[in-house]
Order: C-alpha cells, then sequence, then structure tokens
C-alpha cells in the first residue's frame, strides 16, 4: 500500500490537461513529416563579372530543392568559381612579332 496521496497542484494539473485533451504524463510526438524547401533570402549582390554572376545565381536554385539536393548546387558552383579563376590566371599567347622590314 502507498502512502502517496496526490496533492492539490497534481490534480489540478491533471485536470487542466484532461480539460485541453491532452494527458500530461504523455510528450507530444514529435512530427517527422519533411518540410517544404523554402527560399533562405540570401541576396547575390552582382560583382560586375559575368561569369561569376552566372555561378552565383545558380545558388538561387538551391532555394527550390529539399537539402540533400543543396550539395550538387553548392559542387557545381564551386566549380564553376574555381574554371572562373582559373581563367583568370591564363596568360594570352604571345603575339608574333611583326617583322616591319619593307
Amino acid at each position: 500500500m502507498s502512502d502517496w496521496m496526490p496533492g492539490p497542484d497534481t490534480v489540478e494539473q491533471g485536470q487542466a490537461g484532461e480539460e485541453a485533451g491532452t494527458r500530461p504524463d504523455v510528450p507530444p510526438v514529435p512530427s517527422f513529416a519533411p518540410v517544404p524547401p523554402a527560399p533562405l533570402g540570401v541576396a547575390r549582390t552582382p560583382t560586375g563579372h559575368a561569369g561569376v554572376d552566372a555561378r552565383l545565381e545558380r545558388l538561387a536554385d538551391a532555394d527550390h530543392l529539399p537539402a540533400d539536393g543543396h550539395t550538387e548546387v553548392y559542387e557545381d558552383v564551386h566549380r564553376g568559381l574555381r574554371d572562373e579563376l582559373t581563367a583568370l590566371d591564363v596568360r594570352p599567347a604571345p603575339t608574333p612579332a611583326h617583322d616591319n622590314r619593307s
């Protein structure tokens, strides 16, 4: 036999839970339903370099994809930006010297 008896606080909480239609001793069940993609609202400021700006605009594609699709977009943008930087390091081929003999 137990000597424990509910106090006024216990009874009130139990009644409030029953009135609200929930049981106070059962935690709410978490939802594992996927949340639809939502734009992050991050502003992309143009750089003035057409190739870089096009790559940065590609980031907007991730706004409409679930999280597991972001990696592909980010890797594509990274690859493109790396290519743009590499192109800046390529020196133009030397032009042949002109023979100005008459």
